[in-house]
């Protein structure tokens, strides 16, 4: 991301999602054009190769980001899972409204 650093990045999206939840016309704007969307809440503009999507989550269907993979790092196995956590492993996720 040229001229753009991660920390900076972060601002601008962090800012453009609160405005997302509090102005119904810049969410629009933002699900509609997301660059247009953050060249409302910062002047530099976004690198040219940069892709941006945002998506609502108020409905049934909720979005999980995943965080970006780690040149380098391999998966444990199964079994070498269970020998680290000390047991199965499970993970549950509860939903609230």
């Amino acid at each position: 991301m040229a001229d753009w650093t991660d920390d900076e990045l972060n601002q601008v999206v962090g800012e453009t999602l609160r405005r997302t939840s509090v102005d119904p016309e810049f969410r629009a704007l933002a699900l509609n054009d997301p660059a247009v969307a953050m060249g409302k809440v910062s002047p530099k503009p976004l690198p040219a190769n940069l892709g941006l999507q945002f998506h609502d989550n108020s409905g049934d269907v909720k979005h999980i980001a995943l965080p970006d993979p780690i040149p380098g790092i391999e998966e444990l196995s199964e079994e070498e899972l269970r020998a680290v956590a000390g047991g199965d492993i499970s993970v549950t996720v509860k939903w609230s409204r």
